[in-house]
């Protein structure tokens, strides 16, 4: 179910970008495409539709993601095995109580240093 509206959400979108990107800020848009006389809606009626076009669009995407998020939290739930796991994880994890002291130089180990290398075992 969720997929189903993921793709109507991307699909609503990209409907709604080339739908802003026909109208014009000036208010020409589509409507300037005709000629004075070769209208079939008129100047004004174009522009409320392609308005009202749009705002269709813009409530139906609020909607489908509104009704998205609704479907994504009942289909995970809170009381679920995989919430109460990572919960249990989160809770009994351990926490560094003491940082490890930083190594000693060589210098301050004379002892390892002063001891010979063994030599290879020659081979049988």
């Amino acid at each position: 179910m969720s997929g189903l509206l993921t793709f109507l959400i991307v699909l609503v979108a990209i409907l709604l970008i080339l739908v802003v990107l026909i109208q014009n800020s000036k208010g020409g848009g589509l409507a300037s495409n005709f000629s004075a006389s070769n209208q079939v809606m008129g100047v004004q009626k174009t522009s409320e539709l392609i308005e009202k076009v749009t705002w269709g669009l813009v409530v139906a995407l609020f909607v489908l993601c509104i009704s998205l998020s609704f479907v994504i939290k009942s289909s995970t739930g809170t009381g679920t095995a995989k919430d109460t796991e990572l919960r249990d994880r989160i809770n009994n994890t351990a926490t560094p109580t003491a940082t490890k002291p930083a190594p000693a130089p060589a210098a301050a180990q004379p002892a390892a240093a002063e001891q010979p290398a063994a030599a290879p075992q020659p081979a049988e």
